[in-house]
């Protein structure tokens, strides 16, 4: 009984914490402009990240979030971590 009820108040823990830390459409945004200049200093210097991060559209699933634009997922993200995917700047 008492295992059952850790496991429960853990994974309510985990939960909690995974929508009290879900990434904000400005994290995505910001990792989004940060990648671009890591993986193309040029394109950073233009400005290409900022405008890719402007059109890109945030989705929340409460625990976790992404951005997508032009039908392609740009960025991934959950416990306040976000991922910016292989190649979603370079299409750009």
């Amino acid at each position: 009984m008492a295992s059952a009820l850790t496991s429960a108040l853990v994974t309510a823990a985990v939960f909690v914490a995974a929508i009290v830390l879900n990434p904000s459409a400005e994290a995505h945004r910001d990792k989004i402009k940060q990648a671009t200049s890591e993986r193309s200093p040029i394109a950073g210097a233009l400005g290409l990240g900022a405008l890719t991060a402007f059109v890109s559209t945030y989705h929340s699933w409460g625990v976790a979030s992404y951005t997508t634009a032009n039908g392609k997922t740009l960025s991934w993200g959950a416990f306040g971590i976000v991922f910016v995917t292989e190649g979603s700047i370079a299409d750009k």
